[in-house]
C-alpha cells in the first residue's frame, strides 16, 4: 500500500514541470502601454493588428493622458507611455532615462457646436475665448449664445499643445475638463454654444471644426506648418526597449502600419513632414 502512494506522487510531481508549462504557454506574451488618447486610436489599432498577426502576443492599451503616460513608464509600471508632448516639458520627469520614439504626427483643431455656425476665428479671437475674454458667440460673428468651454484635463497632452500655440503662456479660464476625448466629443456635440480642441483623428461628423487665420485644419497644411497647432506623437521606453515591446515599436515603425494605417486614421507619418519642429518650437526645413 505505501509503494503504491509513492508512487502515485512521484507520478504527480513529475506531471507538475508539464502542468506550469502549459499554463504559460496558454497564457502567452503582453506588454501594457498607457498615455496619449490622442495617440492611443492607433496604437489600439496596430496593437490589434500585431496580435491577429503573432498568436500568443497581447498588446493592452489605455489612455490616461500624456501625464499619465510619461509617469508610468519613468516608474517602469508599464512597457511603453505615449504622449503628445516631450518629456522634457512635463515637471518631474527625468527624461534621461527615458527612450523617445517619435512616431507619428497629429494635428490638434478647435472643434464647435454644429449650432455655432462660425467658419473662422483668429488666433487672437481663439485665445480670447480660452482666457474669458469673450464670453458670447456673437462677439466673434456667431450667434447670441454663450460659450462654452470644454477643456482635457491638465495631464493632457492635447491641452499643453493648444494652449502653447494659442495661448502662449497667457492663463486659461477656469472651465470643465475631461480625460477622455471622446467624451469631449460627446459634450461638444450635444451642448449648444460648446467649443473645444482635439486630434484630427478624433473629429466626427458629429461636430465642426474651425479655420484659424484662414487657414484650414488638414494634414497638408501641418506637413508645412501652415497650421501651427500639432505635436510629435511619442511612444517612451525606460532605456532601450527589448523582447516583445522592441518588437511592438518595430511593427509601428513598418510601412504597412506608416504608410497605410496612419494617414487612414488621420495621422501623418513624420517622414512626409516639410519641416521639423524642436522642444523649443523652432521650425526648420526638413533637408
Amino acid at each position: 500500500m505505501k509503494k503504491r502512494i509513492l508512487l502515485i506522487a512521484v507520478l504527480l510531481l513529475g506531471l507538475l514541470p508539464l502542468t506550469a508549462c502549459q499554463s504559460s504557454g496558454n497564457h502567452g506574451e503582453s506588454i501594457t502601454i498607457v498615455g496619449s488618447t490622442a495617440l492611443q486610436p492607433l496604437v489600439e489599432a496596430a496593437g490589434e493588428q500585431y496580435g491577429s498577426e503573432h498568436f500568443g502576443k497581447f498588446i493592452n492599451v489605455q489612455g490616461g493622458g500624456s501625464g499619465t503616460g510619461l509617469s508610468q513608464i519613468q516608474e517602469g509600471a508599464v512597457a511603453i507611455g505615449n504622449s503628445d508632448v516631450y518629456a522634457e516639458e512635463k515637471s518631474g520627469i527625468n527624461e534621461k532615462k527615458l527612450v523617445d520614439h517619435r512616431v507619428a504626427v497629429v494635428g490638434i483643431t478647435p472643434v464647435i457646436n454644429k449650432q455655432v455656425k462660425v467658419k473662422n476665428l483668429s488666433f487672437a479671437q481663439l485665445k480670447a475665448i480660452f482666457t474669458g475674454q469673450v464670453t458670447n458667440w456673437r462677439e466673434v460673428g456667431g450667434p447670441n449664445l454663450p460659450i462654452v468651454i470644454v477643456n482635457r484635463s491638465q495631464g493632457s497632452g492635447t491641452r499643453v499643445t493648444f494652449e502653447k500655440w494659442v495661448l502662449r503662456g497667457a492663463p486659461a479660464k477656469q472651465a470643465q475638463e475631461q480625460e477622455s476625448t471622446g467624451m469631449v466629443r460627446q459634450i461638444v456635440a450635444t451642448t449648444p454654444g460648446a467649443i473645444s480642441y482635439m486630434a484630427f483623428s478624433y473629429v466626427d461628423k458629429t461636430i465642426a471644426t474651425v479655420n484659424v487665420a484662414g487657414v484650414a485644419p488638414t494634414v497638408k497644411n501641418v506637413t508645412t506648418n501652415r497650421w501651427q497647432i500639432w505635436s510629435y506623437e511619442h511612444m517612451y521606453t525606460k532605456g532601450q526597449p527589448k523582447g516583445l515591446t522592441k518588437d511592438f515599436i518595430a511593427y509601428i515603425f513598418s510601412n504597412k502600419i506608416q504608410e497605410k494605417m496612419l494617414p487612414k486614421l488621420g495621422y501623418i507619418p513624420v517622414s512626409r513632414m516639410q519641416i521639423q519642429r524642436d522642444l523649443n518650437g523652432k521650425v526648420t526645413p526638413v533637408n
